[in-house]
């Protein structure tokens, strides 16, 4: 939303408008001085008095006060010497006008108590029944510091209504702009937890492959390989299947809660079946029956990762211990092996920063790190009664 101009200051040709707006309540004046037979007829002296009280107007909303006692020096004359006097009331109101429209209600009605006692007073040296016409006449500058008053309030209003709406424009983008982060890390988890534990299990059910073809091929075990590549066949259809769900929940992605069907805790044994099918000892042990979707879901995942680290760095055939639990109300999750962990110094991955953002999802904890006897250990911390979710 384009940023709207508020400020009578800097609006477009203010200066402009306000010298236009003088010229014509200057010849306004002049037709009343002509017209009006209220006072004696102008003469050079009246004409001089009554036009140059016009031209401060020009700079009326920079110096409004100012501008005021400008046509207060020059109108006050020009009544003195009882020139017509209705001629003389319009750059008066203007003025007044403006002082009402840019200050506050206070200083409004203490410039017009001052200017009504002034002007009375003048008009007493001149002639009483003067003064008291005036007086009676001084409705009219309470109306005028009445209508710049509301008039005051009314561009509060709908200044704030504006402003109300900037707000609203700027915090609909911004939380626009959060979802489509959020979203964006959330496609990144799940396409590098799928794509980093397939890969990796291909990785290592084709060194298999690979090392028994090499290692006597004059007593190829014919039974190994072909498990090997059946194994790796599986793997790659496993994946396709999560990958085509994945890339169907993002053709479809029309409503921020089509996100398809979440991975959860029944999945569990097919992980560790594919662990073991690449080189690993894993046992496993669940005492969990359900989860809401939500926390099942991030446990899938950190086990999936979990497991894709223990076969990827743990050494060959490492032995891999998988333990759920449900204790007052909270999942324990620990996943622990007897490798070293990644190696030091290397490139390090998303892995680690993926288990941590996904139990932060669900308002749990996660910590990872080698273990005090050998190895390496992930352990997490999830609650299983998360807002808005429901047991599945």
């Amino acid at each position: 939303m384009a940023a709207i101009n508020r400020d009578p200051l800097t609006a477009p040709h203010a200066l402009r408008n306000d010298a236009v707006l003088a010229l014509l309540v200057a010849g306004f004046s002049a037709v009343l001085a002509l017209l009006v037979d209220d006072g004696r007829r102008p003469d050079a002296l009246g004409w001089a008095l009554l036009l140059t009280s016009h031209v401060p107007l020009v700079w009326r909303r920079r110096r409004p006060l100012l501008v005021l006692l400008a046509v207060i020096v020059c109108v006050f004359p020009y009544h003195f010497l009882d020139y017509p006097h209705t001629a003389a009331t319009q750059a008066a109101y203007v003025a007044l006008y403006t002082v009402a429209v840019t200050g506050r209600p206070l200083r409004t009605v203490l410039v017009g108590i001052g200017v009504i006692a002034l002007a009375v007073s003048v008009m007493l040296t001149i002639s009483a029944h003067e003064a008291l016409g005036l007086l009676k006449a001084s409705g009219w500058v309470v109306a005028v510091l009445f209508c710049g008053v509301d008039v005051r309030f009314y561009r509060q209003y709908v200044t704030s209504i504006v402003e109300r709406a900037e707000r609203a424009e700027r915090t609909r983008e911004e939380e626009a702009r959060r979802r489509v982060a959020e979203e964006r890390l959330r496609i990144a988890r799940d396409l590098h937890d799928l794509l980093a534990h397939s890969i990796t299990l291909i990785g290592v059910q084709t060194s298999v492959a690979a090392h028994v073809l090499s290692a006597d091929p004059e007593r190829l075990d014919r039974e190994t390989v072909a498990k090997a590549l059946d194994d790796i066949a599986e793997t790659c259809r496993s994946a396709r299947g999560e990958l085509r769900t994945t890339l169907e929940v993002l053709r479809e992605h029309n409503t921020p809660d089509a996100r398809g069907p979440l991975p959860g805790l029944d999945g569990l044994p097919d992980l560790a079946e594919a662990a073991r099918l690449a080189g690993a000892r894993v046992e496993q042990s669940v005492r969990i029956r359900q989860a809401p979707p939500a926390v099942g879901a991030a446990a899938y995942r950190i086990v999936q990762e979990a497991l894709t680290n223990a076969v990827r760095h743990a050494g060959p055939e490492p032995a891999v211990h998988v333990e759920l639990a449900e204790r007052q109300g909270v999942l324990h999750l620990s996943v622990r092996d007897d490798g070293t962990g990644p190696a030091p110094g290397g490139t390090p991955g998303f892995g680690l920063v993926g288990m941590r953002e996904r139990a932060r999802s669900v308002g749990g904890t996660l910590d990872a790190g080698p273990r005090t006897g050998g190895g390496f250990e992930v352990t997490a911390v999830l609650p299983l009664a998360t807002t808005g979710e429901r047991d599945g």
